[in-house]
Order: C-alpha cells, then sequence, then structure tokens
C-alpha cells in the first residue's frame, strides 16, 4: 500500500466515523440546523463512496465503517449536537489536510476540496452555535 492509500484509508475511517456522528446528533438539531446537518451528513456519504471506489480500483480493501464509534461527550440537546457537528469537520478536515503531503495530481485536488468543505461546513456550524471566531486560521492543524 502506497503512503497516498495508507491516508486514503484514515480519511475513509474518518468518513464513516463522520457519518456515525451525524446520525447520533441528528434528533438533536432543530430549525436551519437540520438541514446543515443532513447536507453535511450527505457530503460524508458522498466523500466515502468515491474513497471507496477509489480504494477499491488501487487494489486496497477499503475497511468498513464499525458498528459504533465512541462520542467524546453526551449528545444531550441542540448545543452539544452542533458542538459534536464542528468537531466532526475538524477531525475529518485534519485527516484530508495529513493525506496532502502524500498525494499528488486529482487525488491531491480531491483532498484539498474535501479540506475545504470540512472547514465551511465547521463555519457553519459555529455560527448556527452562535460560536465565536467562527473560522480558524488553518482548518485541518488540531
Amino acid at each position: 500500500m502506497t503512503p497516498a492509500d495508507e491516508r486514503l484509508v484514515a480519511t475513509l475511517q474518518a468518513e464513516h466515523a463522520a457519518i456515525y456522528g451525524y446520525g447520533m446528533a441528528g434528533p438533536k438539531f432543530d430549525g436551519g440546523a437540520v438541514n446543515l446537518a443532513r447536507t453535511a451528513e450527505a457530503a460524508h456519504r458522498t466523500r466515502r463512496d468515491a474513497l471507496i471506489v477509489r480504494l477499491a480500483g488501487a487494489g486496497v480493501t477499503p475497511p468498513p465503517a464499525a458498528p459504533a464509534y465512541t462520542l467524546p461527550f453526551p449528545i444531550t440537546d441542540r448545543a452539544s449536537a452542533l458542538k459534536l457537528a464542528v468537531l466532526i469537520e475538524e477531525r475529518t478536515g485534519a485527516q484530508w489536510r495529513l493525506a496532502l503531503p502524500a498525494t499528488a495530481g486529482e487525488v491531491r485536488k480531491l483532498s484539498l476540496d474535501a479540506l475545504v468543505d470540512c472547514a465551511a461546513r465547521a463555519v457553519a456550524f459555529r455560527q448556527a452555535a452562535g460560536v465565536t471566531p467562527v473560522s480558524v486560521p488553518f482548518p485541518g492543524k488540531l
């Protein structure tokens, strides 16, 4: 497995976890946050599916999603759901950021686009939560 494949496997695992996280937080969202969460989850599903196809095409067996993931804190209300959404986007973005040095060409563009998408969604969730600042200086750097 190439270093690029290894990084893409790690991003796939992050995408699996992101989808799970949105599934757990989903019932606590309300108003406009519901649409943000639905859009975010759909984006992560699309990226996950693209990664599975790409890895399989490269002869790498894509790891399946875990049956469950440990959440970093209880999701009890809208505020904790929004906090989780920001964390999901930051952590998933971090994995895409780590893929950048190991990739080139089309795969590097995919990684950069995914990082930018995660950063933009994190901003939207911070805005919905009323958190300031809404952006961070180096998205994907934890």
